[in-house]
Parts: C-alpha cells; sequence; structure tokens
C-alpha cells in the first residue's frame, strides 16, 4: 500500500486481468469512461467507508461531492500539465467524444471534462498502471478535508 497525503493509505484491487495499451486504445473513450467512473466512485467510497465513521447518508452526500463532474473537472485541471502524452491523448478522446446522454448538473466544459478524466482512470485501470492511478488520486485534497473533518 502506498502512503495518501501522510493521512491514509490508498489500495487499488484489480478485478479483471489487465489489456494491453494496444487494445485500451482500440475501446471506446465512452466506454473507458464507464469503467473510469466506477473505479474512481469506488476508491472514494472504500476511502471514506474505510477512514470515517459516519453513516451511510453521510457518506453518500460526502462522495457525491468528489465524484460529480464539477470536482474531476477540477482535478484533471490540477494533473493535466503533469500527464504523459499518451494520457493526455487518452483524456482528449474522452473528452471529445460524442457522449450518449448530457450535463445535468455542471457546465458542458465540465461534463466533457470529467468524461476526460474517467477516460484516462479506465485506461490507466484496465492497462494495469495502478500506481499512477494512485498518483493522479493523490492529488484529490478535498477527500482529505473531508476525511480529517
Amino acid at each position: 500500500m502506498v502512503k495518501y497525503r501522510k493521512t491514509f493509505k490508498v489500495k487499488i484491487v484489480l478485478f479483471c486481468e489487465n489489456v494491453t495499451i494496444e487494445k485500451a486504445k482500440t475501446i471506446s473513450p465512452v466506454t473507458l469512461a464507464f469503467v473510469g467512473d466506477a473505479v474512481y466512485s469506488l476508491f472514494v467510497r472504500e476511502t471514506y467507508t474505510t477512514h470515517t465513521d459516519k453513516k451511510s447518508g453521510e457518506l453518500s452526500e460526502m462522495t457525491s461531492k468528489i465524484v460529480r463532474a464539477s470536482a474531476q473537472a477540477k482535478l484533471i485541471d490540477k494533473v493535466l500539465p503533469r500527464l504523459t502524452e499518451e494520457e493526455a491523448d487518452v483524456f482528449r478522446r474522452g473528452r471529445n467524444a460524442k457522449k450518449p446522454s448530457r450535463a445535468k448538473h455542471s457546465t458542458v466544459s465540465e461534463y466533457n471534462k470529467s468524461t476526460g478524466f474517467e477516460a484516462l482512470v479506465g485506461f490507466l485501470y484496465l492497462t494495469g498502471n495502478i500506481k499512477r492511478l494512485k498518483e493522479i488520486f493523490a492529488e484529490e485534497t478535498n477527500l482529505e478535508e473531508e476525511v480529517n473533518t
């Protein structure tokens, strides 16, 4: 396990066999975002569940603040300058992809950025790049603040 901001440890388990980078690049960016949404949501839920003693309703409310499109857009803005060229390409593919639904509680820009972020998370997860996922997730300072309150 890797230390997370001197507060708690990040644990990410891969549930399936890794796919090759070449195979992952052939997966639709919206499909990568579908996987990435689940991975990020589970990470946030697990972190809150294991590091706070809140009830499920409070956990749900706390989680929704972190996983909403506007929060993901802010997070990707923080990490975008440090993405590799390959990661930035995956992000752009997700951001620019035609999506089956529209933004409901965010701006179109936030929604597009969050889809790009989720596509990147899905890509890293499916290719087994857990170390890089941990580095990106460690940038979410709002999560740490919520756990410490």
